[in-house]
């Protein structure tokens, strides 16, 4: 009996409860912890059901229908126009004229319905005029002039926000009635704004991450002299980038108008883009290139949505929303900064 026991002792795991038997189970949770917590989403993923949490118990009126609905359509155009943004800061590039591509682009395109063209195509037409014209320029400026793309942008933000103003009077319009049918699709159902905002996400992250394109995006904005040697085509990427940025400006501004009904020329600018930045940082872009991701970004707009709604239901002012924002993207700056540096110290 003792000979019998000291085996035991001696070769647990002939009995299948070894040390690494008896902690197979927690090993493996312990395993995916870790590996769900490397991930740099994870964190803003946490941050916003633990917001959804606080507000659905403090207030019930969170977690009704209306308000789920008012969060969907309040992220949806930052989300998709976040996308574009992440593409771009990605790349070591910012835009500060999507905002007016967003006011610009509904006006444009009720010129082309107007003029007898069937709404989806003018939809198309639109999308494709924005991405060749403006986003165009803002890329052959930043990349063939030099011009920082900061001041590129800046500038032709301010005369997209003129030509608007001057085209419309400064005049809120509405939609023609013949292409509200159609903007159901686009924008004019509950949830089809927000449908459109997944769908694109995951069709972009898929190309960020997996396509050729994609990791010459993150290879040009992590190192563009190694980028450039290697034989990515710099210039071409950033270009390109420009135009997907202004295509996805001008999409979630058509969806906008279709939501409304109406274009209000005041609407948009630099606080439309200011918000998809804000967004884009807080899921963990950052703004010195080679880092980020269209699911952070749809995070990060996520949160600012839940807050943003939470707030307005609890009645705190949104002057308290800004300062909250500010606070928010000022501590993602210094964590992304600080995850840079352990891990480029990781791999020396």
């Amino acid at each position: 009996m003792s000979d019998v026991s000291e085996t035991a002792e001696r070769s647990p795991e002939t009995f299948g409860t070894g040390p690494d038997q008896r902690r197979g189970g927690p090993s493996v949770l312990s395993r995916a912890a870790t590996m769900f917590l490397k991930q740099r989403e994870a964190s803003v993923l946490a941050i916003a059901v633990i917001l959804f949490i606080y507000f659905a118990t403090t207030t019930p009126a969170f977690v009704s229908h209306g308000s789920i609905v008012n969060i969907a359509q309040y992220m949806a155009p930052y989300v998709i126009i976040g996308i574009g943004l992440v593409l771009l800061m990605v790349c070591g590039e910012i835009d500060l004229s999507v905002g007016f591509v967003w006011m610009l682009s509904p006006y444009v395109m009720h010129f082309f319905v107007d003029s007898g063209i069937p709404t989806f195509l003018a939809i198309v037409i639109t999308i494709l005029l924005l991405a060749v014209v403006i986003g165009g320029i803002n890329g052959v400026v930043t990349t063939v002039f030099g011009v920082p793309s900061l001041i590129t942008t800046l500038g032709t933000g301010y005369i997209i926000f003129g030509y608007a103003l001057t085209i419309s009077s400064a005049q809120q319009i509405n939609l023609p009635d013949g292409s509200l049918g159609v903007g159901r699709w686009f924008g004019g159902e509950a949830w089809s704004e927000i449908i459109w905002a997944i769908a694109i996400a995951i069709v972009m992250q898929v190309v960020l991450s997996f396509t050729k394109w994609g990791l010459h995006t993150v290879a040009t904005g992590g190192n563009l002299l190694g980028a450039s040697e290697t034989g990515v085509n710099v210039n071409r990427v950033k270009i390109g980038n420009f135009m997907l940025c202004s295509v996805f400006g001008g999409f979630a501004g058509i969806l906008e108008g279709f939501r409304i009904t109406s274009i209000d020329p005041l609407a948009g600018g630099t606080n439309i883009m200011f918000m998809a930045v804000a967004g884009a940082v807080i899921g963990g872009t950052s703004l010195m290139g080679g880092l980020g991701t269209i699911v952070g970004a749809f995070l990060g707009v996520l949160v600012l949505s839940i807050l943003f709604d939470g707030f307005t239901l609890l009645g705190v002012s949104a002057f308290t929303f800004d300062i909250i924002l500010g606070a928010a993207i000022l501590i993602a700056m210094i964590l992304n900064v600080r995850l840079q540096l352990l891990r480029e110290a990781g791999r020396q």
